[in-house]
């Protein structure tokens, strides 16, 4: 998948200008919207895009934005992350679409009218139709719809809202997943999602108090304002190439022999229990922290890139009183996630 950004694309400060050095698009149907989560209603959208390039042999396209609309507008209250820019990369790649468009959501792409946002949809990225929820609008004037763009030219595909299998047919939406994981029901949020629930990041420096403690931890680096999940969890976790693929024993192959780890659930993976949060018994800023502790690790994995899969809830953050009652809480937790691991090898 080929990854633009839009002002690379537009290549000038006027859109509508003609200079042959601007970069333009093959011609492709295209879906637009924020695809946070990359869920089933998304997928189900990107299966409609494939579906109108292959019969009319076109490219298969995704606009999103970056930051988010409602990040732009109000950063303090914006709702959490699924996920990340790298992480959309890689879901939307595996959902076939061929080239991806960045749009930096900032004054100047808010300030496009209708006109000029169509302008660049059929001038610029050399769109030829589109596949659009019911409810998409766009421009300043708040004038843009679908309808909108049938009137300037371009093919347009409406999708239904995708529901899920429930008796109610409840709306499948970014929103309702976010509430599953922060509630810990991460096997619903799952279902909705169509995969199991992960995060991706790079190891990076910490500060170094669970190594006192006799609790290393790989301190993760979310790059997201907050996340969608917060708690103590049993994870998996698989260390990826920078092509983002699945490394053999990825971890393990770090650590010397008798120190390797806990095996996790999937292939090539070690077991490990996840702090998410803030660390209320430790840091007195809102700065949110992912911890992962390896079981029987012994091993430096800082610079390496790990996804992270959320398998099972233990209980949300606690403030223990002192460091020491921190100490027990977190052995505890280690405990008690240990044996929720074993007992998977006999379910």
């Amino acid at each position: 998948m080929n990854t633009y950004f839009l002002e690379q694309l537009i290549a000038s400060s006027s859109v509508l200008s003609t200079e042959t050095g601007a970069t333009k698009l093959a011609p492709c149907v295209l879906t637009i919207g924020n695809f946070d989560g990359v869920h089933l209603g998304h997928q189900a959208m990107l299966t409609q895009v494939r579906k109108i390039a292959n019969a009319q042999n076109l490219g298969a396209a995704v606009m999103i934005f970056e930051p988010q609309p409602r990040e732009f507008f109000a950063p303090d209250t914006a709702p959490a992350r699924l996920t990340n820019l790298a992480e959309k990369q890689a879901l939307l790649a595996e959902h076939g679409v061929e080239t991806l468009i960045v749009a930096s959501f900032d004054e100047d792409f808010r300030s496009l009218s209708a006109q000029a946002f169509a302008d660049i949809l059929a001038l610029r990225l050399n769109v030829k139709a589109l596949v659009l929820g019911d409810d998409f609008r766009f421009g300043h004037d708040r004038i843009g719809d679908s309808q909108f763009l049938r009137n300037y030219g371009l093919q347009v595909t409406n999708l239904d809202t995708i529901t899920d299998d429930s008796a109610n047919a409840v709306r499948i939406s970014s929103t309702r997943i976010r509430d599953l994981l922060l509630a810990g029901d991460i096997d619903a949020a799952n279902t909705l999602l169509g995969r199991d629930y992960a995060m991706t990041g790079l190891v990076v420096g910490g500060d170094k108090i669970g190594r006192t403690m006799n609790f290393p931890t790989a301190n993760i680096d979310l790059d997201r304002l907050k996340p969608a999940l917060h708690g103590i969890f049993a994870v998996d976790v698989v260390s990826l190439d920078d092509k983002g693929n699945v490394i053999a024993n990825g971890l393990s192959a770090h650590a010397p022999t008798g120190k390797a780890g806990v095996a996790g659930l999937r292939a090539d993976s070690l077991f490990g229990t996840a702090n998410i949060g803030t660390r209320p018994s430790v840091d007195q800023t809102n700065s949110w922290r992912l911890e992962v502790h390896f079981p029987e690790l012994q091993a430096d994995l800082y610079g390496l890139t790990l996804q992270v899969r959320f398998l099972h809830y233990l209980h949300g953050e606690r403030r223990y009183d002192g460091l020491e009652a921190l100490k027990a809480g977190i052995h505890q937790d280690v405990a008690d996630l240990l044996e929720w691991r074993s007992k998977q090898d006999n379910d």
